[in-house]
C-alpha cells in the first residue's frame, strides 16, 4: 500500500517537472502542442460542437460576413464552426506553425464541404498577416507557446481593424499557461484595450480591442 502511494507520488512529481521544463523551454524555443495530441484538444467538429467551442464562439460575436483570424488553429475546432457562421461572404484564416495540425483541419473542411477557410502555414509573429483585415482573431492557449508574445499581440493588433476584437483563452491544465495579469500587460504594450473577461484567475476568456479611430 505505501509502496503504491510512493508510485503516485514520484508519477505526480515528474508531470509536474516535465510541465515546468516544458514551461521553461519555450521561451526560448517555440513548442506547440504535439499533432499526436490533437485528438485531446476538443470533439471534432464531424461529430458536433461542444458546449466549449459554442461559448467561445459566442463571446467572440461573430456575424455573417465577417473575416475571422483563428490563431494558432490546431485541427480545426473553432475554424470550422465559425466558417459556417461567416458564409457565404466572409472567411476565416487557419494559421498554425505544424503542417499536420492543418491537414486536418483541411480534411475536414473538405467533408464539411466549407470553402471559406484559407489556410497558412507560419508562425504567429511572423508578419505573415494582412494590415488592418480582420473584423476578428481568436487565439486559444497559444500565446504562452511562443517566445516572442510581444512580436505575437503587435502582429495581431495590426492585423485586426479598427474597433476589431481579439479573444484569449487560458486554462491551468496548460502548461504554457499565461496568466490573465500577463496578458493584459503585453496586449496594452500592444494597443489593445481590456473589453470583458469571463471566468477566474485558473482559466478565462479575456476580449482585447483594437480601439476605434476617434
Amino acid at each position: 500500500m505505501i509502496s503504491g502511494l510512493y508510485l503516485i507520488i514520484i508519477l505526480i512529481a515528474l508531470v509536474i517537472i516535465i510541465a515546468i521544463i516544458w514551461r521553461f523551454a519555450s521561451r526560448r524555443h517555440a513548442i506547440p502542442c504535439p499533432v499526436w495530441m490533437s485528438g485531446l484538444l476538443d470533439t471534432p467538429f464531424s461529430r458536433g460542437m461542444s458546449a466549449r467551442t459554442y461559448t467561445t464562439i459566442q463571446r467572440l460575436d461573430v456575424k455573417p460576413g465577417m473575416k475571422v483570424l483563428d490563431a494558432g488553429c490546431g485541427p480545426g475546432r473553432l475554424t470550422l464552426p465559425i466558417a459556417g457562421i461567416v458564409a457565404p461572404h466572409g472567411e476565416v484564416t487557419a494559421i498554425d506553425i505544424q503542417e499536420g495540425m492543418l491537414s486536418q483541419a483541411q480534411e475536414r473542411a473538405r467533408k464539411a464541404d466549407i470553402s471559406t477557410v484559407r489556410f497558412l502555414r507560419a508562425g504567429l509573429g511572423e508578419g505573415r498577416l494582412e494590415h488592418n483585415y480582420y473584423d476578428r482573431a481568436v487565439m486559444v492557449t497559444v500565446l504562452g507557446e511562443i517566445p516572442d508574445r510581444e512580436a505575437v499581440l503587435h502582429e495581431l493588433y495590426d492585423a485586426l481593424k479598427f474597433g476589431g476584437i481579439l479573444l484569449v483563452e487560458e486554462t491551468i491544465r496548460d502548461p504554457h499557461f499565461q496568466t490573465h495579469g500577463t496578458v493584459s500587460r503585453l496586449a496594452g504594450a500592444a494597443g489593445f484595450r481590456e473589453k470583458d473577461f469571463f471566468g477566474n484567475r485558473f482559466s478565462y476568456t479575456l476580449l482585447l480591442e483594437k480601439p476605434s479611430r476617434e
